[in-house]
């Protein structure tokens, strides 16, 4: 797909493999030393004070992918929120359910989408703009250049640095622990996967009056939030899937298509997050936001588990009658309204 637009460009194509996504205190740390860092592994610590200039970005993309996560499930039982702050996910992470297999994909996909623009931006030592080959199908006229998103780049690191936690472990063959190792490596795998699907061509035109008789494209990342909706669709129809006696992951139910590596893989069922219970992270759903005329998970019905909800009347303030003034300035007034807010019991 090819896009015409303005801005800087961004990188180009990868090959595939694995990851999982680092520690959560990792992720949210922005302490600039490593031996202060909790949570690395061995592997992760050495990477660390190799690569001292990208935590920065690693942080970056590892928040952005917590927040989309919250974004993606906000009208769910389960919202991405935390149990403890030290935690991130809370314990749901050590449920090998679906829940954990999109935070591991969508914060191996932060990690990626930060460490290619942080590239293309000049924030990195060991890297710069993407030097990815021309597409086939571009237009033979068109300029194949500008300063693309590194994606080469940004999936190789992440690869390495995320899949370091998994690979210097050894796990017993066929073991829960090798089958829920497996399982992150996969899914991190199609959160990187998923940043470069979504990726796109973007072109701009160059010459006096809007001629348009130069034009140059590059490849650029496309907005998280169209990853996170991938990925969502991702853990909508993901497989369920368990560790056979050779130590590999094959599907419970052979009725079902085998996963390919863009696909969501879980062990577990997931937890009932109707109930408050952090140990699985849960925070149940009493108190939650629900809307009454709503059927879908949002509603009150499926929200508050059947057990009813609260209603009270609280007054919003907002901004109206908003007026344009020539130039250049809004003037609006502040009107008030009475709601009905629903929460679950």
């Amino acid at each position: 797909m090819t896009h015409m637009g303005a801005g800087a460009g961004a990188g180009g194509e990868t090959k595939s493999s694995s990851a999982r996504l680092p520690q959560p205190q990792y992720l949210l740390s922005t302490r600039p030393s490593c031996a202060q860092i909790s949570g690395l592994s061995p592997g992760q610590t050495k990477l660390c004070q190799l690569y001292q200039d990208h935590m920065p970005g690693v942080g970056r993309g590892a928040r952005a992918g917590i927040a989309e996560c919250q974004w993606q499930f906000r009208h769910a039982r389960w919202n991405c929120s935390t149990v403890q702050e030290a935690s991130v996910f809370g314990g749901v992470l050590r449920i090998a359910s679906r829940e954990a297999a999109f935070a591991h994909a969508v914060g191996a996909a932060g990690v990626v989408q930060a460490i290619s623009r942080a590239c293309r931006d000049g924030q990195l030592s060991s890297c710069g703009c993407s030097r990815t080959g021309r597409p086939r199908d571009l237009h033979r006229d068109w300029i194949w250049g500008g300063c693309g998103d590194n994606l080469e780049y940004g999936y190789k690191f992440t690869q390495g640095f995320v899949d370091v936690r998994e690979r210097e472990r050894n796990y017993r063959k066929a073991s829960r622990e090798q089958g829920r190792s497996l399982m992150n490596l996969h899914n991190n795998e199609a959160g990187r996967r998923a940043v470069i699907k979504m990726s796109r061509v973007t072109c701009k035109c160059h010459g006096v009056s809007g001629s348009c008789s130069l034009i140059t494209c590059w490849q650029q990342l496309a907005p998280f939030r169209e990853v996170g909706d991938y990925l969502k669709d991702k853990y909508d129809g993901a497989t369920e899937v368990r560790v056979n006696r050779r130590g590999r992951l094959q599907i419970r139910d052979p009725r079902f298509n085998r996963p390919t590596a863009n696909d969501l893989v879980y062990i577990d069922e997931s937890p009932n997050y109707c109930v408050r219970n952090l140990s699985v992270g849960s925070l149940g759903t009493q108190g939650r936001t629900c809307n009454r005329t709503s059927h879908g998970m949002d509603g009150c019905n499926l929200m508050c588990c059947g057990r009813g909800y609260n209603t009270q009347k609280t007054v919003v303030r907002e901004r109206c009658q908003c007026k344009f003034h020539w130039c250049c300035y809004v003037e609006c007034k502040t009107c008030t309204k009475t709601v009905d807010v629903h929460t679950c019991k």
